[in-house]
Order: C-alpha cells, then sequence, then structure tokens
C-alpha cells in the first residue's frame, strides 16, 4: 500500500548539510496500523511530510497506492494528496473563521464528493459531536477540536491517515477518548494509519511499532 524506497534527504544549515535519512526503506500494508516513535528531532514529522508530498526527497521513491511519487508534477502531488491522504495534527490545524461542519466538508469539496453536507453531518454525529455542528473551533474545547479533526481527515475516504501527535496537546482522558474514536473510525473505515506518538500507550494499539534511530525505522 505504501513504500518507501531507498529514500535520501536532508538539509543545508548555514555552511553545513544535516542528513535525515540516508538510505531509509519501508512498507506499509492496506489498513495497517502504524506507530513511529524517536527522539525529538529525529525526523518522525518530516517523515510524515515526505509520505504526504509535501516535502520532497533528495534522492529515492515514495509509492502510495501504487503510485509513484517520481512520476508525478507538483500539481499532480497536491491533487493526489488531497484524494488519498488525510491528516489528523496535534495542533488541529482547523480553520477559525469556519465552524464543525464547514471544516469537516473541506475535503470534500476540493475533492467534488456528492452529498458532503450530509457526510460531514453524519461523521460529526459518530464522533459525538452532533451538537456543536454550528460551534467555531475557538468555541469548542481540545478534544472537540480533535474530533472535528478525525472527522474532517476521514471525509474524502481516503487511503490512509497521517496522524503526527495527535493527543499530544489533549489531558490523559481526553487524550484517550480521542485516540478511542481515531481508532474505531479507521477499523471502520479500513484505512490504513501512520501514527506519530511518543505515547507508548498509543503506541501499543497500534499493529507494529518502530523506532526511528539515526535516519532508520526499527521495528520494536
Amino acid at each position: 500500500m505504501l513504500e518507501i524506497k531507498s529514500l535520501k534527504k536532508s538539509y543545508t544549515q548555514g555552511n553545513q548539510e544535516v542528513k535525515i535519512f540516508e538510505d531509509l526503506n519501508f512498507q506499509v500494508k492496506e489498513a495497517q496500523r502504524v506507530a513511529i516513535m524517536g527522539k525529538s528531532g529525529s525526523g518522525k514529522s518530516t517523515l510524515l511530510s515526505l509520505i504526504s508530498g509535501i516535502i520532497k526527497p533528495n534522492s529515492g521513491d515514495i509509492i502510495l497506492n501504487n503510485t509513484s511519487y517520481k512520476t508525478m508534477n507538483e500539481s499532480e502531488i497536491n491533487d493526489f494528496r488531497a484524494s488519498n491522504i488525510g491528516f489528523v495534527f496535534q495542533n488541529f490545524h482547523l480553520v477559525s473563521y469556519l465552524n464543525a461542519l464547514e471544516n469537516v466538508m473541506l475535503p470534500a469539496k476540493v475533492n467534488n464528493i456528492e452529498n458532503a453536507k450530509e457526510k460531514a453531518i453524519e461523521l460529526l454525529k459518530s464522533v459525538g459531536l452532533s451538537h456543536r455542528l454550528d460551534h467555531l473551533p475557538s468555541q469548542l474545547s481540545g478534544g472537540e477540536r480533535q474530533r472535528v479533526a478525525i472527522a474532517r481527515a476521514l471525509i474524502h475516504n481516503p487511503k490512509v491517515i497521517l496522524a503526527d501527535e495527535p493527543s499530544g496537546n489533549l489531558d490523559e482522558e481526553t487524550g484517550i477518548a480521542v485516540m478511542d474514536k481515531l481508532f474505531e473510525l479507521i477499523k471502520a473505515n479500513n484505512t490504513t494509519l501512520i501514527l506519530v506518538t511518543h505515547s507508548k500507550e498509543v503506541a501499543a494499539r497500534c499493529e507494529d511499532t518502530y523506532e526511528l534511530v539515526s535516519g532508520n525505522l526499527k521495528k520494536c
């Protein structure tokens, strides 16, 4: 479902080259739930950005759903990402001037999905927010905002969800409730999950856990 082949990524800082990945190879099966752990600065978020196509590797290839990123230009990658990938971020990244319903509908509109409003309402009901449809993000709690983000990530039936510390800004009780809902919905939708987390408890809920060390993923 996802294959990373001989991936190399580095950045230039001043006169120095900072190497993130030198020869990264990795595979994820369809509907698999994978946790990625590692120290801060080890490259976890960079890896998600590469998988999403937001940033490009120096060399190597990423193949998602039988489509090679090498074969696509920037516009094609943007369209591919919009239709195939859903995101759940630590900081929610909801649009501040849109209400919960409008935020969830955004990916559906981008992908010209029919009955977007009905699907968004159904998803918000499934995450327990049917009473919050017209509330702005500023009127929602952290847990509610993250549940809106989960609904938004799923509305276009993506092949894969990329989740970057989705419970990182939540208290323990709220974080558990939010993660319960995320795992419930991805299982129901048969969606692949790649989850970056510092929490061993959250990672344990995935089928496989990897630690990112010195630019390589080691299975735990």
